[in-house]
């Protein structure tokens, strides 16, 4: 018999099933698939190495004490993995060069590892600075990174590092390090690019010295000075951004050339690559993000020539998707028909034809074949509940769909395009690694298959996806967890788990859904737990999403009540007992969904939310809402405030005092709203903590509570 699910369970890291292999990666030479992974019940990372020849697998080095742990990050490196939502340590990245060296990032310093059965060489010394995004030069000779805010390159057999810009620090300013908002909003985790020939590296120079400091003090600590402090520029919708420049030096100059990017500096660094050519690419999006340039540069005097633009009535969402091909042609991704789509273009910017088209989406492009003119892509062709890998012809031929399980597929395809990497996972299936030959799809070996004793011990039952449709007319999806058998057949209390805000879906066949302990562990209580995507969503196109356009939180709110109306009408919820709990957009969500739809909702958990979008960042926000200044009434109608006096129910507030993404002060302006309004509220707090929980005790004390909470209130 199973063992029933307990706090600490839910609070545990990694989650049942869940500790998989990661960072996968085919050798230069195809011979080894290296990647990292931890211990069962840990999230300390090591790397390994599988030989594809023999199937033999080992450790490849054991790095200096463990690695990186949470005690030995400076707070720069702690910020970097916030935006990443990292919360593995050890080793937590590692990189290939061309000629088969492996390059290892520490505290310590810099690594390299000559082969897969060579000692660890040390090429750069830790400092009182950090060293960030350190990568090889295509070439392997060179390695370059950032360290107090400029760039410097060290040869990677050892040597001296060499600081290669200058400037920015006297200044204020930073080189080769993305901003903020390019690293929470825009997915571009980078600030600079080598050159193909290894010879120039392009890199974004980042100015926020006119952005007023947002400072957060850590109240939970026992001392008052500068390590009790932390200095933000953060850009609040409608106020300024950082200011960005775009240059490229030589290795062998210490002067750089400035690429022009236009008399208007409030623009968006969206992405930057090279052309095999020699010049550079940059794509660059207006502030109200309903254009995007693709911009080729003739890297030694900076002109450029508009390749494309994009434009569109709801906003243009940045991908990468942007691959230029040797002959000089390329392939683009665009949602101009409502899903995002592939098109190739030729040298000078002209459409030859789409790869793909239909009403489903292109995530990913996983390789492009160019001898035998075929692209391996990532989407949702057969449904948008799953990810499959296809491959299509250059002549823009039907796709085709290699892998064959229903459910979750990412993978990592070898140089030669013979075989590929299946990380595949389901509601059924905990996730496990193949090999699968790339012609067909069929499997070649198992690489990985977990073997975490608690899917044997704790009783996970498969949670069930439902198709419901709103009032009016539009299809959702839901995921339902019923309770045990013991507690009949209903109607049953229920708790909505909700994050139902943009770029996120949380209603899919994969095994995150089925390991997601919180829920589990309530119905195990009694409880229904139900999750829907609303409007607003992904992985359902451009025009599913642009419902929230102008008018953020009411739209997501009206389809969480009919998605809680279609669980009354089939007989499974209690109408008079129904909560919801969520964090960060789920946790606005909560507080909305309780505030504006109060005799649905008796009860909500709010964690981490953003109250008014007047306080979170200009990208983000502005995409939806536009700035406060050009549209006052959506702000007014997206914030919680707006919505106080009509609240009935019980409200849980929880928020981290350092959190430095969605700041305490949204919680703190909601909760002066409900004072005003006479409202009662209860408040949890974690004065160590960011967006989310990281330490333990800390998780455990917030599941508690949360149980606590609907037990009592609901």
């Amino acid at each position: 018999m199973k063992s029933p699910i307990t706090i600490e369970d839910i609070a545990t890291y990694p989650l049942p099933g869940t500790a998989v292999p990661g960072s996968l990666q085919f050798s230069p030479d195809n011979n080894h698939i290296t990647y990292l992974c931890s211990d069962e019940g840990s999230l300390v990372q090591q790397l390994y190495a599988l030989n594809l020849e023999n199937g033999d697998t080992h450790q490849l080095v054991k790095p200096p004490g463990d690695g990186d742990t949470e005690e030995n990050l400076s707070l720069e490196e702690k910020l970097r993995r916030e935006r990443m939502r990292q919360h593995k340590t050890g080793i937590t990245q590692y990189s290939w060069s061309k000629d088969g060296r492996i390059l290892i990032p520490l505290p310590g310093g810099l690594f390299v590892q000559n082969s897969c059965d060579s000692e660890l060489q040390q090429i750069a010394a830790k400092s009182d600075h950090p060293i960030l995004d350190a990568r090889f030069s295509p070439d392997g000779k060179w390695i370059a990174y950032v360290q107090n805010a400029e760039i410097y390159v060290v040869p990677s057999a050892g040597g001296n590092p060499r600081q290669l810009t200058s400037g920015a620090r006297s200044q204020g300013k930073t080189n080769g390090l993305a901003e903020y908002i390019a690293q929470e909003e825009m997915a571009r985790q980078h600030g600079y690019w080598w050159s193909p020939d290894s010879q120039s590296i392009a890199f974004a120079e980042v100015d926020e010295t006119h952005i007023p400091v947002y400072r957060i003090i850590h109240q939970g600590q026992d001392s008052v000075g500068e390590e009790a402090q932390e200095e933000h520029r953060y850009p609040f919708a409608g106020k300024d951004n950082a200011k960005v420049r775009l240059g490229v030096i030589r290795l062998d100059s210490r002067s750089p050339t400035w690429m022009d990017l236009g008399d208007n500096d409030d623009i968006y660094l969206a992405r930057v690559k090279w052309l095999p050519n020699g010049r550079l690419t940059a794509q660059i999006q207006n502030r109200d993000q309903s254009r995007l340039d693709l911009i080729s540069y003739d890297p030694t005097n900076g002109t450029g020539q508009t390749l494309l633009s994009e434009t569109s009535d709801v906003w243009i969402n940045l991908h990468n998707l942007f691959h230029p091909l040797k002959n000089g042609r390329f392939i683009w991704g665009s949602e101009r028909t409502g899903f995002m789509h592939l098109y190739l273009y030729d040298e000078r910017g002209e459409l030859q034809r789409p790869l793909t088209s239909g009403n489903w989406q292109v995530e990913s492009i996983e390789g492009i074949d160019q001898k035998n003119k075929r692209l391996y892509f990532s989407g949702t062709l057969d449904s948008p509940l799953e990810r499959h890998l296809y491959v299509v012809d250059f002549d823009g031929s039907k796709p085709r769909r290699l892998t064959a399980e229903a459910g979750s597929h990412f993978v990592t395809l070898d140089r030669r395009f013979s075989q590929f990497i299946d990380l595949y996972h389901s509601l059924t299936q905990p996730p496990i690694i193949n090999l699968c030959r790339l012609k067909d799809g069929s499997r070649q070996r198992n690489i990985f298959t977990p073997n975490d004793p608690r899917l044997e011990k704790i009783n996970l039952p498969t949670p069930e996806i439902v198709e419901l449709t709103s009032r009016d007319g539009i299809t959702l999806y839901g995921i339902l967890y019923r309770p045990p058998a013991t507690f009949g057949t209903g109607p049953f209390p229920t708790i909505v788990a909700v994050y139902g805000g943009p770029h996120v879906q949380v209603v899919a066949n994969r095994w995150l859904n089925t390991a997601n302990m919180r829920a589990q562990f309530l119905a195990q209580q009694g409880y229904l737990v139900f999750m829907l995507d609303n409007r607003g969503s992904s992985r359902r196109g451009l025009a599913f999403e642009g419902w929230i356009r102008q008018r953020i939180g009411i739209i997501e709110v009206q389809d969480q009540v009919d998605g809680v109306r279609w669980l009354v009408e089939q007989g499974l919820t209690d109408s008079k007992r129904v909560g919801i709990y969520g964090w960060s957009y789920g946790g606005y969500m909560s507080a909305m969904c309780l505030a504006q739809a109060p005799d649905t909702f008796k009860v909500a958990v709010s964690g981490a939310p953003v109250t008014h979008y007047d306080g979170y960042d200009t990208h983000y926000t502005e995409r939806y809402l536009s700035t406060p200044q050009a549209n006052p009434t959506g702000y007014a109608q997206g914030s919680v405030m707006h919505h106080v006096d009509h609240l009935k129910g019980k409200l849980l507030l929880i928020h981290g005092l350092i959190d430095e993404n969605v700041h305490f002060r949204h919680t703190a302006r909601l909760i002066n709203a409900l004072i005003k309004a006479r409202k009662p509220y209860d408040l949890l707090l974690f004065p160590n903590e960011r967006h989310s929980p990281r330490r333990l005790a800390d998780r455990i004390y917030l599941e508690e509570r949360v149980r606590d909470y609907f037990n009592e209130n609901l």
